[in-house]
């Protein structure tokens, strides 16, 4: 019989903050409730010559509280912090059992996706950005966006519409500052895309073009579902809620992140915009896409242990793929006030890391 088992998150701390503070000590408090031991710890508190760890848990003030633990049974890697110091102890295969494996940035993901028989349908056509890629898409669609292949967040995207031979600009940049401009040509758009691409680069990630899509749901804003979806206690996957997002006036995305947008609950906003029927088969035929994809993920990349999906419900109601967020937030439920849903999707990655373990156990591993 196993006892409980040692479940640790991989995540980014500057001395004792962690990047998702709040989210950490969630998943903490609900490993409690599971019976898990769940500590926290970065790429800074291996001691290896021990195989230990320094790990982080939940004072009851609720601040962090560090003590030396054996290696995790099994590790869940929630860090958003891709420097060489994490990524060089990631590659490695002899230090921990992990839960999820390494994913890819959009582009790659994006151009995996538009090749799947499994998946291509609800894949919006994308090109990597070059000058004459983008005045062929222009020629072919009346919106596109420009996006970051290694963003997140919605830094440096760029919504172009075209509008009566004027083109409408709507931007955020690297700093999270909106711009909006309206140029009255072509090549003006042209030029203006080659500078933004230039300063707003990420990193040294390309970006890419891709098909827009009219999701003007509400007059004047953008709106799209955010779906989790996540392995269960016993390993399968499962949806475990979707909630819209509105933009704010003139952003060109809905990410929450910024504190511009807002949450609403994805069935009552569907019925009220589609009707019963045919929002109950838009939310049938995202859970579908959902299951589809993790199907293609994993051919690919291995194991994983839950999924941030954008999805874009147009005006006529077709469902399409925007991205896929391998380390999602988990605060549309908290927009939308579904604890229930919160909670769960807290809960998930323990129970699955949970069976991991006690699997690991039973293998005599």
């Amino acid at each position: 019989m196993m006892s409980k088992p040692l479940i640790g998150i991989l995540a980014h701390r500057t001395n004792k903050t962690f990047m998702n503070g709040g989210f950490l000590h969630d998943l903490v408090r609900e490993g409690e409730k599971l019976n898990s031991q769940v500590v926290v710890f970065s790429h800074l508190d291996l001691i290896e010559k021990d195989k230990k760890i320094h790990g982080f848990t939940r004072s009851p003030s609720n601040r962090w509280k560090m003590n030396i633990y054996p290696y995790p049974d099994v590790v869940i890697d929630f860090c958003r912090y891709l420097k060489k110091p994490f990524r060089d102890m990631r590659r490695r295969k002899d230090l921990f059992t992990y839960a999820n494996h390494k994913f890819t940035y959009k582009w790659k993901a994006t151009r995996l996706f538009s090749k799947s028989e499994k998946v291509k349908q609800w894949i919006p056509e994308t090109l990597l950005y070059t000058p004459q890629n983008l005045r062929d898409m222009i020629r072919k669609h009346p919106i596109l966006y420009i996006k970051p292949g290694n963003g997140t967040g919605g830094h440096s995207v760029v919504k172009l519409s075209r509008k009566s031979g004027t083109f409408h600009i709507k931007g955020r940049k690297k700093s999270a500052r909106l711009t909006h401009i309206v140029l009255p040509s072509e090549d003006s758009a042209v030029r203006w895309l080659n500078s933004w691409v230039s300063t707003q680069r990420i990193r040294t990630g390309n970006f890419m073009i891709q098909q827009g899509l009219n999701l003007e749901l509400i007059p004047g804003r953008v709106l799209d579902a955010r779906l989790i979806i996540q392995k269960n206690e016993r390993g399968g996957w499962e949806v475990t809620g979707k909630g819209m997002r509105v933009s704010a006036k003139n952003s060109p995305t809905t990410n929450l992140v910024h504190g511009d947008g807002k949450a609403l609950r994805f069935e009552p906003f569907m019925i009220q915009r589609f009707g019963p029927e045919k929002a109950k088969q838009i939310s049938r035929e995202c859970d579908q896409m959902a299951m589809k994809l993790m199907e293609v993920i994993e051919e690919r990349y291995g194991s994983m242990v839950e999924f941030g999906l954008d999805v874009g419900v147009d005006v006529k109601g077709n469902v399409w793929l925007i991205e896929a967020n391998p380390k999602p937030s988990h605060t549309i439920f908290l927009g939308t006030k579904e604890m229930g849903l919160y909670r769960k999707s807290i809960q998930r990655p323990i129970q699955y890391a949970a069976y991991l373990a006690k699997t690991k156990f039973e293998n005599g591993s």
